[in-house]
């Protein structure tokens, strides 16, 4: 099925079709929780994740005085308490920072960075010490060092090396899945001890095929769940790349919602944008969910079942507090508690849904 099949689905769909009945979510922002030293500023905000202490981590496009006006260096990664003072930055004037994009905590609370601009994944040990890493960013001296040209066919794959990564997850035996998405459009598998085992998938839209896989995550059950982000789509696999499902979320914009930046679209281009996962996050078990942030418009949050059924809707396009721009991470560890990191508000902003006294 071709992406205009599913702009003209979502365009054309009547009340049949569209899900319906959607329930919106009631939800709080808590305002001002992380307090960052009053001579920073964050950049963009394109990744947040939360350890087992309820550390969090903010990934940001700061630092951006250096580096030349079109190609400056964007990227810090910095630690809060739980409850928001500023820790430390990990990883200061690293090699591997380039533009900063989604980073991950596994389960004994290494920290996981991606970056788009270095082409890398880079883990670090809990104490912030470079452990691993993954592809090499290409060097300076190279006469042929700039940015990666979206060319069609696209470039063959290279084991073990990246074009602007997007993502990163692991399964219940600490294999690594990283989603290797805007130039390569593949799903690269590691095992626990970072050797290259396979990569799936190819540029396209039929099943197994990914437009842009721009977020990742696996479930108790380790099954991988790919945001499929300019297919408008999630893809399921099993954890040898086996194409097992896929879902859309088809829930129509409130009226009345405009654009933070940008002209506000209508349409066919509004059809390609409805539910189209910028990022995602699973809860811990026992009953696992899933959360979804659409891209910049309409901006919203979801709640799913992993079966991709649409539980509620979470908030709506707009810069003030309970509103959202480029969701572009989120970190959910309780059905109760999210984190979402926006990049056209420069912002991270700490969710209570469906808030109880007490809680």
């Amino acid at each position: 099925m071709r992406n205009w099949l599913f702009a003209a689905f979502v365009l054309l769909a009547s009340p049949s079709f569209a899900q319906q009945g959607v329930p919106v979510l009631p939800f709080e922002s808590v305002p001002d929780f992380l307090s960052i030293p009053l001579d920073m500023n964050f950049g963009e905000v394109s990744g947040v994740a939360v350890n087992s202490q309820g550390h969090v981590f903010v990934f940001t496009r700061s630092n951006s005085a250096q580096g030349s006006a079109f190609a400056p260096s964007a990227a810090q990664l910095l630690e809060f308490s739980p409850t928001g003072e500023f820790l430390r930055e990990v990883g200061r004037g690293l090699y591997g920072w380039s533009f900063a994009h989604t980073v991950r905590i596994d389960k004994d609370d290494n920290i996981w960075a991606v970056d788009k601009g270095s082409d890398m994944v880079i883990k670090f040990n809990p104490t912030g010490r470079v452990a691993m890493v993954f592809g090499r960013r290409r060097e300076s001296t190279h006469a042929d060092t700039h940015a990666w040209e979206h060319i069609s066919p696209p470039r063959p794959h290279v084991d073990g090396l990246f074009r602007e990564p997007t993502d990163v997850a692991f399964d219940s035996a600490g294999n690594i899945y990283i989603s290797d998405g805007y130039i390569n459009s593949r799903i690269a598998k590691y095992d626990k001890e970072g050797n290259w085992v396979k990569s799936w998938g190819e540029h396209g839209s039929m099943p197994g095929q990914f437009n842009l896989p721009h977020a990742i995550a696996v479930d108790l059950n380790d099954r991988v769940y790919v945001g499929d982000r300019s297919n408008r789509r999630i893809q399921v696999f099993d954890a040898d790349g086996t194409f097992l499902r896929m879902f859309t979320i088809d829930v129509p914009p409130q009226p009345g919602t405009r654009a933070v930046n940008g002209n506000t679209p209508t349409g066919a281009d509004l059809a390609a944008r409805i539910g189209a996962p910028n990022s995602i996050c699973i809860t811990p078990g026992p009953n696992q969910v899933l959360f979804v942030g659409e891209s910049t418009f309409p901006g919203r949050l979801f709640k799913l079942t992993l079966d991709g059924q649409v539980l509620g809707v979470i908030g709506r396009s707009g810069r003030q507090l309970k509103q959202f721009s480029g969701v572009h991470q989120l970190a959910c560890p309780s059905e109760h508690e999210v984190y979402a990191a926006e990049t056209s508000n420069w912002r991270v902003q700490k969710l209570l849904i469906d808030p109880k006294p007490g809680r």
